[in-house]
Parts: structure tokens; sequence; C-alpha cells
């Protein structure tokens, strides 16, 4: 008895990666519910219309945790090929009229003909890709083979349009490369080419253009500034150290655009002020420190990769979200992982911590 409670013990994954996950996700659900309960009430007639759309993705990430959890991580590198070409055929359906939903003059959503629901593909590419290239370096590290896959995304990316998940794509692929052990002179060749990719995608569109000027003018004087940046840094000026309380944010009164969305940080700021901003930071980049623990003690190279890749989404999202908050990048409407509005998110980053999970059950064998 006692031999059989010291094996279930050693199996026992790290409850930290069941945790955090959820408690994060139940936070996003209780700031969504408080941030558009003014909008959904004025144009849906429903003040929890979003709350309602976004717990029904919560369940069904809590469904892919559970199944990602239990199923062996290794089963997942004999099907990432097939799991990234099937992502990125689902990204060639959203550019057909009639199949891909249009919302702010982006195809990036794959309509499921249920109560208007979407799906996002670019955020199961997210999770292919790392699990592709990790599978693929485990065996080959090969940068023209890096090079030629990420072009091929880009291509399809930009046609949504989608720079944010574009860049962010980029900047997975040759991370993985630098923690497969790539030599530092190809490290620097790729320093040099994500510029020469990043900044002619940025000048040669007027819309893009355009926010960056705005990033720019608002860096050096805060009333150049466009409207949305303006909203953001009254709500976070406004919080203070201690914020206004809960449910007194004045932003989600129309005021802040996109607020559930990409600029739901603000409304942590106000209601929450320095101290609830800090103990939120605090617990998100404390997920992002075990993971990468957990990538540094994994014997599997695909296990630590992936990890690896992993943790990177989570932190470079969460970075340039926060950095857009405060005017240090322009916006470019990437997601706060587990927080913001968006099913797609949601469902995905839950279900990397499902695998993350079993991976540190493995690690504990």
């Amino acid at each position: 008895m006692e031999s059989l409670k010291k094996l279930v013990q050693r199996h026992r994954g790290d409850k930290l990666f069941v945790f955090l996950p959820l408690a994060l996700s139940i936070l996003g659900l209780f700031l969504i519910l408080d941030a558009s309960s003014v909008f959904a009430l004025k144009y849906f007639d429903d003040k929890f219309y979003f709350f309602k759309r976004q717990f029904f993705w919560f369940v069904g990430g809590f469904c892919g945790f559970w199944f990602f959890s239990l199923l062996d991580y290794k089963i997942l590198k004999k099907y990432s090929l097939s799991f990234f070409l099937f992502s990125l055929f689902l990204l060639v359906l959203v550019l057909f009229p009639g199949i891909g939903k249009e919302v702010y003059g982006g195809k990036r959503w794959l309509s499921l003909g249920i109560g208007n629901f979407g799906f996002q593909p670019s955020e199961l590419l997210k999770i292919s890709f790392i699990i592709y290239l990790s599978a693929l370096f485990e065996k080959k590290r090969n940068f023209f083979s890096l090079l030629f896959t990420l072009g091929i995304i880009l291509v399809l990316l930009l046609l949504e349009p989608d720079l944010g998940t574009a860049i962010i794509v980029l900047a997975i692929g040759f991370v993985l490369y630098f923690v497969s052990g790539a030599p530092v002179k190809e490290i620097l060749l790729s320093g040099l080419i994500l510029p020469i990719i990043i900044l002619p995608l940025i000048f040669f569109s007027s819309y893009r253009r355009t926010r960056l000027i705005s990033f720019l003018r608002s860096s050096f004087d805060a009333s150049q500034a466009s409207y949305h940046v303006k909203q953001v840094l009254i709500g976070l000026g406004s919080g203070g150290v201690f914020g206004k309380g809960i449910g007194q944010s004045r932003q989600k009164f129309l005021f802040l655009p996109e607020i559930t969305t990409d600029s739901i940080f603000a409304v942590i700021g106000e209601e929450f002020g320095l101290w609830g901003s800090g103990l939120f930071l605090f617990i998100i980049f404390f997920l992002i420190h075990r993971l990468l623990k957990l990538a540094i003690v994994s014997k599997d190279p695909f296990a630590k990769m992936m990890v690896s890749g992993f943790a990177f989404l989570i932190g470079f999202q969460t970075v340039v979200n926060l950095g857009a908050m405060v005017v240090l990048v322009p916006m470019t409407g990437v997601p706060l992982p587990f927080i913001s509005y968006g099913g797609s998110s949601l469902l995905i980053c839950l279900s990397i911590m499902g695998i993350v999970y079993n991976i540190s059950k493995q690690s504990n064998k």
C-alpha cells in the first residue's frame, strides 16, 4: 500500500499548472462580465452576452485541458505534421467568401454556424506550429526549412490580414530554433532577418503605417496619441495605487474601444490600481517561470522545446499586450492570455496547459 502511494505521488504533475491557468481564466470571466455589461446591455439587450459566450469557451477549454492532460504528449510528435497542415488548411478556408467571417475588414474567423460563434484558426496555428517545429528540430535542425515554413505562414496571415499573429509566429520560429541549439552565427543572422521582414510589412500598408506614426507621436507627446491610447492611459492613470474598486470603472461606459479584448488590462489598472495590476503580473509571470523551469528539467528534447515555445508564446503575448497599454509598442490587437475576451485564445491557452501538465507528470516518473 505504501509503495502504491509513493508511485502515485511520483506520477503526479505540478498542480500549479492546473490551479494558475484556471484561476486566471476565472478572473478573465469576471473582468469580461464587469467590463462588457454596459456595451452588451446597449447593443444586445443582455448584460451577460459576452460573459455567457466566454463561459462557453471556458468549458471547452477545460475539456481541452482535461483531454491533453490524459493524452501522452509523445503522441503529438507522431501527428505534428498532420496537425500543422490542418491548421494551414483552416487558414486557407477563412479566405473563401461564405466560409470566412469578416470582422473589422479582416477575414480571421471561421463561422461555426451556431449562435454567431466563430473560431480563429490563427490561434490553432500557434500551438500546431510549436508542436511541429519541436518535432522537426528534434530530428534535424535546418534554417532554410524554417524560413520556407515561415514564408508560407506569413503569406496566409497577411492575406487575412493579421500582422500581430504574423509577428508572434515569426518570433516563435526563431526562438525555437535558438532553443534547439543553433550556432551563434545563425542566431545573429536571424536577428537581421526579422526587421527586414517586419518593416516592409508595416510601411507598405497605410493602416499599419498610420498606427506606427500615431504610436511614435504618442511616445513623445501624449496629446498626440490616438483616442484609443488616450482612453487607455486615462483608465490606468485614474486607478492610482489602490484603484477605484470592483465594478467602478468609468472606461467601460463606452469610452474605451475594444475594452473586453486587447484593452482589458486598462480595467484591471483602473479598478484594482497599481497593487492589483502588480499582483496580476506576478501571477502570470510566475506561471511563465514555472514553465521555463519545467523546460530546463525535461530530459526529452521534444518536451523541452514544446514547453519553451509555450512559455514564450504566453510571455510574448503578455508583453506585447501590456506594452501597447503603456505606449511602449504600437496597438496590434494581441489578446492578453487567459484574460481577454476571445474564445479561440482561451481554448488554445487551456489546451496548452493540459499538454504542459501532462509533461510535468511524465517528468516526475
